[in-house]
């Protein structure tokens, strides 16, 4: 990585030291897709199911039960997700 040092006079007239590189800038992935998605290690994307944060009474145990487990992402969202939200994949 090759960097070189800039001396500007900003309209303070006061020299400031910038530091300015020469590589593109680094693609990084999305804060909210970090902690909702799990890139299994065949390449599915897990999520969380909706449906488990109000109006229980009315859902049966079994249906509560099931939701808690995490679900495979449907094929269309998966390149979408990794393309734009994920970019580097989650390590």
């Amino acid at each position: 990585m090759r960097t070189s040092l800039k001396v500007r006079l900003s309209t303070s007239r006061l020299a400031l030291l910038t530091l300015i590189e020469n590589d593109m800038p680094k693609v990084k992935t999305n804060s909210s897709a970090k902690k909702r998605f799990k890139i299994t290690g065949t390449g599915k994307i897990l999520h969380k199911q909706a449906g488990k944060r109000h109006n229980l009474g009315k859902k049966s145990q079994k249906r509560i039960r099931n939701l808690r487990k995490s679900a495979v992402l449907a094929e269309g969202f998966t390149h979408s997700v990794m393309k734009f939200r994920l970019p580097n994949g989650l390590k």
